[in-house]
């Protein structure tokens, strides 16, 4: 067990405090310290609370004492994008114009995971309004890739991911709604998991586009991410789109052996037009599933680029919607990228978007018959490693849509199509930065992914990587 209470995986950690082998102010001093150290090199928090957050240690520790935890997770420090409202707290959503913003309410899935234990060490770094896939923020300061600083993030759960790689919290919460937590789980090298539409509440979290948008974990592995969403998947009566369909045993799945388990490869677009490193690294992936006994076989999906284009008719319409009244009354308050994005969505016809979403529940269909013979789909998370802050800074340029198509080309299909997909750290490349692989499921069979995702884990240290602070100590 390593000495630093911050460096071990969700699951050792909150085991080690129910034992009492360590205890919540000693892991919360250590992610404290941890914070100090790495905030000035990767703006990952817009706020750290450590007065409360010690206040909490303390309360956690008292209950453990006495044998009275409050859950699985008690005395667990953790951070989170800030977008998830905490009644009482201001939650920026990475803007200008929620800068001061103060919630009237909890987020279920924070609220959740707060009855289970677990303490606020403060909120997360991410692009303005959830609507930016690299970690840039006009108004925040643009995130870093604690990997290398140059790099960028990924977003829009920019501070997620660059917090959980360099342990500064063991496990953030994000979302996806066109790629928001997979991008930062494949350029930070951690693991990311995106929800199936309606498998957690998005009550009292910021909404972006409101059929696309899913909430799950960033953490260092799949067993981690099992263990958060036990806790906050399920219905809630405040989200109507929330399935009442049973909650898996998740935990129980990343104990499942993979042997005999069959994987599809997509025989075009998501293995079109690679870059040379992230070809080798998903090549390197197959090659580890199939010494692990997974058989890995050809697959034919339906036309990705249709999916893409009409995922991306949802997003532009439904988040130029929500901000309609803002871009009229405070467009000089949004930064430029955002600010065009948004437009953009106010000129796209309504018969455009009607038809996107007429259509998807035919392409949902054509995709599950496509996929009815293996278990789930692997895939590259982006077509290349991650690029430079500067030449992915394009802000509202007329080539900016290009720019952030070319990163995202593969997260769209699965936005759209509502699925979930877990990002799994897989190799590096020679300039030593993080390349990820997504395993790509069936509506609400995350056990699945999470399953194949902890085998493939079992049989690669990929994911236990730690970057090295700059100055040389990690």
């Amino acid at each position: 067990m390593p000495a630093d209470p911050a460096l071990m995986e969700l699951c050792e950690l909150a085991d080690a405090i129910a034992r009492k082998r360590v205890s919540s102010r000693e892991a919360t001093l250590a992610c404290l310290e941890r914070i100090e150290a790495w905030q000035p090199h990767l703006n990952a928090f817009v706020a750290i609370e450590p007065e409360e957050a010690l206040g909490l240690a303390a309360a956690a520790d008292a209950r453990l004492a006495k044998g009275e935890p409050s859950g699985p997770l008690d005395g667990v420090p953790f951070a989170h994008k800030d977008m998830f409202y905490a009644r009482g707290k201001v939650s920026t959503c990475g803007s200008l114009i929620r800068r001061d913003w103060v919630a009237s309410e909890d987020s279920t899935a924070l609220a959740r995971l707060t009855r289970a234990g677990a303490l606020r060490l403060g909120t997360l770094h991410m692009a303005e309004f959830a609507y930016g896939p690299t970690g840039h923020n006009a108004h925040l300061g643009h995130a870093r890739n604690p990997w290398n600083g140059a790099h960028v993030t990924g977003g829009s759960s920019s501070g997620s991911g660059a917090a959980v790689a360099a342990r500064l919290t063991p496990a953030a919460l994000g979302s996806d709604t066109g790629g928001s937590i997979r991008m930062p789980a494949n350029f930070c090298g951690v693991t990311g998991l995106k929800t199936t539409v309606g498998r957690v509440s998005r009550f009292g979290a910021m909404p972006l586009s409101h059929s696309l948008d899913t909430i799950g974990p960033l953490a260092r592995s799949a067993a981690d991410c099992a263990l958060v969403l036990q806790l906050i998947a399920g219905p809630d009566p405040a989200d109507p789109t929330t399935a009442h369909i049973p909650v898996p045993d998740y935990r129980a799945a990343c104990e499942r052996p993979v042997r005999g388990m069959r994987l599809g490869v997509p025989e075009r677009f998501y293995t079109e037009g690679l870059h040379a490193e992230t070809e080798r690294v998903f090549g390197q992936a197959l090659d580890l599933f199939r010494a692990e006994g997974v058989e890995i076989v050809p697959l034919a999906l339906p036309d990705q680029a249709r999916l893409s284009a009409a995922g991306q008719i949802l997003l532009a319409v439904e988040a130029a919607a929500f901000h309609r009244q803002w871009l009229k009354e405070r467009p000089q308050d949004y930064g430029a990228q955002v600010r065009a994005r948004l437009e953009n969505g106010l000129a796209v016809p309504a018969v455009t978007y009607l038809e996107a979403l007429r259509w998807r529940g035919l392409a949902l269909a054509e995709h599950i018959r496509a996929v009815s013979g293996v278990d789930a789909f692997i895939a590259p998370v982006s077509a290349t490693p991650s690029p430079t802050i500067a030449e992915s800074d394009v802000g509202g340029a007329p080539g900016a849509e290009a720019v952030i198509q070319a990163v995202t080309r593969f997260m769209r299909p699965v936005n759209y199509l509502g699925l979930p997909a877990l990002a799994l750290p897989a190799g590096f490349t020679g300039a030593g930065l993080p390349v990820g692989v997504q395993i790509v499921g069936r509506p609400f069979e995350e056990d699945t992914i999470l399953a194949l995702g902890a085998g493939f884990q079992r049989a690669s240290d990929h994911h236990k990587a730690l970057p090295p602070l700059p100055g040389g100590t990690a």
